[in-house]
């Protein structure tokens, strides 16, 4: 079994809490991410959250297009990083200089994985591709986000989040049929893809343990809107038919799937099943549907959905939000109440879940941070409360690879950082 390639000192150890390593399942893995925005930096920090050492490597006096892109909140904070930079420590290098190139090397050498989101081509241009460290670090599990993916016609075409959105079928089938397509209010491409590359370096971490073989990852926000997509592109492939904007019901669902208005907000019903029809009848008020054959069943024909969904918009508005989920709950009907970020992030679900957690920053104070969705009882993720400022740790990095302060003032005076 293969050890990590670098190990973890007490004093990175001292900052689970703030910037630096957190201890974990990949305590002792290090890992360099390139990457900027979201679908990198997310996946470098999740292995933050799992007890990896990142270093954020960005270009010096612009950093990360994240730190500037984003509307800005209370003294130039960006949400991006904030998100999805916690936690790691940030080294300035200009790669695209000698002594910045350098500087890379050293950091790969030591390091277990490498991540990335160049557009295809950049990588190579740059000497900084898979293939240019194999000789330092064969070991090395190196990941390479992009939006088209590796090859084909549109590899090397620039994009972001909502491009793969958009080419990805996600805005197709988002909105109303008598309306215009619409991109989903999160990044959510970009997430899917961090969560790809996540899992794909995960696994290639335990083939490394098993054979000592590192390997290439290739990750794209297209790839990861389809696959996310599997049942609807099933359907398409199946049938030769597109799913449509499926007015916020599913579109390829046969069930009831349905948006309630109440008095002051809304909720969402979700498939009844027979043997809770006659429940769900008395919970809306409606005994006399117990017995109508059009709707007691899962599966409906489509105008008796119609005509139930009908019945259901008159119902629901005559009660508030808060009523209607009293009711739900007596009678054990399924539905979800639509909560706007401000009461997601106070929820109580999510706060004793650990989903939203509540931190002491050290310049801010009290303040709420998204915490880790993945609860390990042996390994308990750590969540970081800072993100580095812009080149915050360059020389501590350095010095920890080998370079020397004489070595420091000449990648300085080359302009490398």
């Amino acid at each position: 079994m293969n050890e990590p390639r670098c190990a973890v000192s007490s004093t990175h150890r001292k900052r689970a809490a703030g910037v630096g390593v957190a201890v974990g399942v990949l305590t002792g893995y290090a890992v360099v991410d390139l990457s900027i925005l979201v679908q990198g930096p997310q996946a470098a920090a999740m292995l933050h959250d799992l007890g990896a050492d990142v270093v954020k490597v960005e270009l010096p006096g612009v950093g990360d297009l994240g730190r500037w892109l984003t509307v800005a909140v209370d003294d130039d904070r960006s949400p991006y990083v904030e998100a999805n930079n916690r936690g790691k420590r940030s080294a300035a290098l200009d790669l695209r200089t000698p002594g910045g190139k350098r500087a890379l090397f050293k950091l790969v050498e030591k390091a277990d994985v490498l991540i990335h989101n160049f557009v295809p081509g950049t990588a190579e241009a740059w000497g900084i591709d898979y293939e240019d460290f194999l000789d330092i670090n064969p070991q090395l599990v190196y990941a390479a986000g992009s939006t088209f993916g590796p090859e084909g016609p549109n590899s090397r075409r620039e994009g972001a989040d909502m491009v793969g959105q958009a080419e990805g079928g996600i805005v197709s089938v988002t909105g109303h049929d008598d309306g215009h397509p619409t991109i989903v209010g999160s990044v959510i491409s970009d997430h899917l893809g961090a969560q790809n590359i996540i899992t794909g370096i995960l696994a290639a971490l335990l083939h490394r343990e098993r054979t000592g073989e590192g390997q290439r990852i290739d990750v794209s926000l297209i790839g990861s809107a389809i696959y996310a997509q599997s049942s609807e592109m099933t359907y398409t492939m199946l049938s030769g038919k597109a799913p449509g904007r499926p007015n916020n019901n599913h579109g390829i669902l046969r069930g009831l799937v349905h948006r309630c208005h109440t008095s002051d907000g809304y909720i969402y019903l979700l498939g009844v099943q027979e043997h809770l029809w006659n429940n769900f009848a008395r919970c809306i008020g409606r005994e006399d549907l117990i017995d109508d054959s059009r709707f007691a069943t899962l599966v409906m024909e489509p105008q008796n959905l119609q005509i139930l969904r009908g019945i259901l918009d008159e119902i629901f508005p005559t009660r508030t939000t808060q009523e209607w989920e009293e009711q739900l709950q007596k009678w054990d009907q399924r539905y979800g109440r639509v909560k706007t970020y401000d009461e997601v992030v106070t929820d109580e679900t999510n706060l004793v879940n650990g989903y939203v957690v509540e931190v002491e920053h050290p310049e801010y104070g009290a303040i709420s941070v998204v915490g880790n969705p993945i609860r390990m009882s042996a390994t308990p993720t750590e969540i970081a409360v800072v993100a580095p400022t812009l080149g915050q740790h360059t020389e501590e990095v350095l010095l920890e690879v080998g370079f020397t302060w004489e070595d420091i003032e000449q990648l300085r005076a080359d302009g490398a950082y």
